[in-house]
């Protein structure tokens, strides 16, 4: 996926606030659902917005699903911020 959509999905807390519970560590559905006070179906509406734009990956075990960062959108999320940093400083001194 590209930045629009990376950059999309992060706009909405909901799916931030997703993304810090899973930065250790994977967790099913049911448990991220349990974090919010909303429906099962809007849970798995935001996860399916964050996996459609590259940030989760999903596996599938016995009834559950899944969920964990994928850290290489974020490397590359990044890399791309990284090219903006510095210049200005150089310029002003």
């Amino acid at each position: 996926m590209g930045f629009p959509e990376t950059f999309k999905a992060l706009a909405d807390p909901v799916r931030r606030e997703i993304l810090e519970m899973l930065k250790d560590k994977k967790m099913s559905a049911g448990e991220i659902a349990q974090q919010f006070d909303m429906t099962a179906a809007t849970v798995s509406y935001h996860l399916s917005k964050l996996k459609k734009a590259g940030l989760l990956f999903e596996t599938k075990y016995k009834n559950y699903i899944y969920y964990e960062i994928n850290i290489s959108v974020f490397e590359e999320i990044m890399l791309w911020f990284s090219q903006f940093g510095g210049k200005n400083d150089e310029k002003n001194k």
